[in-house]
């Protein structure tokens, strides 16, 4: 039998209201948290909620809300050196994964030596415990409270680092669907489609094993059965619940599992032009879906069996086939942007395509996708992704 490992956090709350419990976790792990959220939280009463859960805890506390967009390594310097003038000795992230991903980093350089760069593709490895890490989303998508992955752009080298060690995996998660109510629309689609591509690439992954895809194909069933509700209705708490049971379960599966070519190609659209992660995954997931599907048919003719409960005798390729086409439908409705509706310049993409084919192929995850492709390839499909519209997709099918 082959041996393999899984890495979850030791302890996670999941449900409406689980987060009520942040203050007795806080309480086992410390007196004085360093709390990672941004103006946004702060703005919508989620920060002083935390502070009073903390305060009726006996746990004192100080705020980071320097995070305002893709987690930088400028954040993290600016909250480590709060973090150590306050001693404080356990971090909480309270928000999306900007600020999940940012604590993680503070976390792991509280205890061990050098700067978040240094732990890029395993140059430098964490081998002194972190400081205890708490993580509270507030959006249902990147599912990074149960992942030990944390992606920060390099600033000097426009260079978005996703470093994955055991050290970077909270602690705790508490993860509460009432806390994503006030996620906007266009958030709510972009973080939606970036759950659902974790849950896709993850089952497709070379690294995928049998544990991984039980979690990616209850994430993908929860995931597309809710997510246009959450959207088009997003009091409904119901749905909301089931989308961020769905995105932590997609995080689980691809922690263990690893993402693929679209994550691989969406870091450095994030790095060069500022677009946020989950826009540029869901921008780019049904340009890759249709590059790799000849070398994952069963896999996606499985997915559409599961959400499609009408097909019974179509072909794994026409499955396959039929759900490319559905997620674009998705995508449209969710009015995911395209990469040129964005604004991206035409001319300043052409001068920096080739180092953003460089850039994804170094971090190692297209390497895991079903189909693996050349520099020249992602190149290509950047391209694709340039000149993509949903009318000559359309105008594509219909001939």
């Amino acid at each position: 039998m082959v041996k393999r490992i899984v890495h979850l956090p030791q302890i996670i709350h999941y449900g409406k209201d689980s987060f009520l419990g942040v203050g007795e976790e806080a309480n086992k792990l410390g007196s004085k948290a360093l709390i990672v959220s941004d103006r946004i939280m702060e703005q919508l009463g989620n920060v002083q909620q935390l502070h009073d859960h903390l305060h009726s805890a006996d746990v004192s506390y100080v705020d980071y809300l320097g995070v305002e967009t893709e987690p930088k390594d400028t954040y993290v310097d600016e909250a480590l050196q709060l973090l150590r003038a306050e001693q404080c000795d356990h971090v909480i992230a309270l928000g999306g994964g900007s600020c999940i991903d940012t604590a993680k980093a503070v976390a792991v350089l509280a205890t061990n030596t050098g700067r978040i760069h240094d732990y890029m593709n395993q140059k430098k490895l964490a081998t002194v415990k972190p400081l205890p890490l708490i993580t509270v989303p507030t959006t249902g998508g990147t599912g990074s409270e149960a992942t030990d992955v944390t992606v920060i752009t390099d600033t000097k080298e426009d260079i978005k680092m996703m470093i994955k060690q055991q050290a970077f995996m909270p602690l705790v998660a508490i993860v509460d669907p009432v806390l994503t109510v006030s996620t906007p629309k266009s958030v709510t689609a972009a973080t939606g489609v970036d759950a659902l591509t974790h849950a896709i690439e993850s089952l497709i992954s070379r690294k995928a094993q049998p544990f991984t895809r039980t979690l990616s194909l209850q994430a993908i069933e929860l995931l597309y059965a809710n997510i246009r509700e959450a959207y088009h209705n997003g009091d409904n708490l119901e749905a909301r619940d089931q989308m961020i049971y769905g995105s932590m379960l997609a995080g689980m599966a691809f922690s263990n599992a690893s993402t693929c070519l679209v994550h691989g190609m969406s870091r450095p659209l994030g790095a060069v032009f500022h677009v946020p992660h989950g826009v540029s995954n869901a921008m780019l997931l049904p340009i890759i879906l249709e590059y790799t599907k000849v070398d994952c048919q069963e896999d996606l003719a499985t997915i559409a069996r599961m959400i499609n409960k009408d097909v019974k005798d179509e072909s794994d390729e026409e499955l396959s086939n039929w759900l490319v086409e559905e997620i674009e439908h998705l995508c449209e409705e969710l009015e995911i942007p395209t990469l040129s509706g964005w604004g991206i310049d035409r001319e300043a993409f052409e001068l920096v395509k080739e180092k953003m084919a460089e850039d994804a192929l170094i971090s190692g995850s297209p390497a895991t996708n079903p189909k693996v492709p050349t520099k020249e390839e992602i190149v290509e499909l950047y391209d694709q992704l340039m000149n993509y519209s949903y009318t000559k997709r359309s105008e594509t099918h219909a001939n």
